[in-house]
């Protein structure tokens, strides 16, 4: 054999064992199973399966802009506008007890107040619920009013941890809860924060009438409140009346020591709604002990705009005049935008 035979030969035996080596490596994977994101429809619309579990979830929230005006907003200035940004996770699961729902509500302000800005981001809500037991941070029934921004119907801040129980039918709810009142009074000396206080409420329906008692007692003051609202479908719209009266200053409501007021809700067309409402406070002073009410009154009257631009976009206008004993009457109110997904 000549060299350039043999060449030949080695070459083509090496390109066939090189040829074999490479057949042999090349093995397609086999592909994987993937879990795709499943909708479920057992909690109603917007939740999906979260993969590999039964659990529902819910991604939501809310992009709020807004301008305050009237009043001293910031020290120097009668208007202040904020940003506000909300993102809400709901998880439902069913059961041996019934549906288990968790809620995890997070909250951003960002605001401008005389030249320097101010963020703060907080757990606005975070709670878990079964079986009509609801326990963590929560808002309270005293933050549930009436559609306009007329009524003034709650004192202080409305969300607490709390501990709650409600039963529910299609037509009536009872419930109580015990709650930690975090924050200082804004109008009775002494009081600190971390007391504890109870409500209750009961609220029905029939036909077109709707009807809610609600009582708190600070257990801190000894002093309690209570208060009603009615809601009837009238015409074009949802005529709303309203009233409260407080033992003493306490918690719940410290503004005077009775209140009544009304609102009509009228619902133009499926965008448009205009509600105007009037509220009357009786004793609005409190005595020299800083316990009971021993007189003058105040007065307040507004309209609120509201206006649904398309789908996920509305906005809000409150204008409000209020008339007090022995103070400058005052005008106030806030334009909103606000974008819900």
């Amino acid at each position: 054999m000549t060299i350039k035979a043999f060449l030949f030969a080695s070459a083509a035996a090496l390109s066939t064992a090189s040829g074999a080596v490479a057949a042999d490596a090349i093995v397609a994977a086999e592909p994987e199973p993937l879990e795709y994101v499943r909708v479920c429809d057992a909690f109603g619309t917007g939740y999906f399966y979260i993969p590999g579990t039964e659990t529902c979830l819910k991604i939501g929230g809310y992009i709020r802009f807004q301008t305050d005006f009237g009043r001293d907003q910031s020290g120097t200035s009668d208007w202040n506008t904020f940003t506000r940004a909300q993102l809400e996770f709901t998880a439902k699961n069913d059961t041996e007890f019934g549906t288990l729902t968790s809620l995890v509500a997070l909250r951003t302000n960002a605001r401008n107040s005389s030249g320097s800005s101010a963020n703060d981001t907080f757990l606005d809500q975070g709670y878990f619920e079964i079986a009509g037991f609801r326990v963590g941070m929560q808002y309270s029934w005293w933050d549930d009013d009436l559609s306009g921004e007329t009524d003034f119907i709650a004192s202080n801040e409305t969300r607490h941890n709390a501990i709650r129980y409600q039963y529910e039918t299609d037509a009536f709810k009872a419930g109580i809860a015990v709650e930690e009142l975090e924050d200082s009074y804004a109008t009775k000396r002494g009081e600190g924060p971390n007391n504890v206080g109870v409500t209750g409420q009961i609220s029905g329906t029939v036909g077109g009438v709707s009807a809610y008692l609600l009582g708190g007692y600070d257990t801190d003051t000894e002093e309690g409140a209570i208060r009603a609202i009615v809601y009837a479908d009238i015409g074009p719209g949802q005529l709303g009346v309203y009233g409260a009266y407080a033992t003493g200053a306490n918690y719940y409501y410290e503004e005077s020591e009775w209140t009544a007021g009304a609102q009509y809700e009228l619902k133009v067309n499926d965008k448009f709604a205009i509600t105007p409402g009037f509220q009357y406070f009786g004793k609005i002073a409190l005595s020299d002990n800083g316990e009971g009410f021993r007189g003058g009154d105040a007065w307040r009257a507004g309209v609120t705009v509201d206006y649904k631009i398309t789908d996920g976009l509305k906005t809000k206008l409150s204008v409000q005049y209020q008339d007090v004993d022995n103070a400058d009457d005052e005008v106030f109110g806030f334009l909103r935008l606000q974008r819900d997904f």
